[in-house]
């Protein structure tokens, strides 16, 4: 799967990637659109480009010995999406003094640009034991102070 990829930092608050990614035969239902629940794969896509683009992926998280699960995730539902299309998924950082990870998602048709759906995924952090942490992770604020100059 071929993902384009751009960072661009936005402001001190907020962090944002962009990522396109094709729509592919298996997210597609029997009408020729995207199954509502490949949205999620959509945000996770997102998030994954995210965290490569800025070293905060799942790996880079746990090489620090934390996991963050999604305890919160919602969506919006614009436009429907076909197989073929390609949409471009925008996720942004959002900043919290919490012990929390925040997304933002706009994702459009790459053909026309038409915005098909938005939302927003709460991360938390939980040490291998699979404690939560409600204090903000050392690593994380050293990761927010780069990447925030905050």
């Amino acid at each position: 799967m071929e993902h384009l990829s751009e960072k661009k930092k936005t402001d001190i608050q907020t962090l944002s990637n962009t990522t396109v990614v094709p729509v592919r035969f298996s997210e597609v239902d029997a009408l020729g659109i995207v199954w509502h629940g490949h949205y999620l794969k959509f945000f996770e896509d997102g998030r994954e480009a995210f965290g490569r683009a800025y070293e905060l992926g799942y790996l880079d998280i746990y090489k620090n010995n934390f996991a963050t699960p999604l305890i919160k995730i919602n969506v919006d539902y614009k436009k429907t999406v076909k197989y073929g299309d390609h949409v471009k998924i925008i996720t942004t950082f959002i900043h919290s003094p919490a012990a929390k990870i925040i997304f933002k998602y706009e994702i459009y048709r790459e053909s026309d640009g038409e915005l098909v759906a938005t939302g927003e995924s709460t991360q938390v952090f939980i040490n291998l034991e699979h404690e939560l942490y409600i204090v903000v992770p050392e690593f994380f604020e050293k990761w927010k102070q780069k990447n925030l100059m905050c």
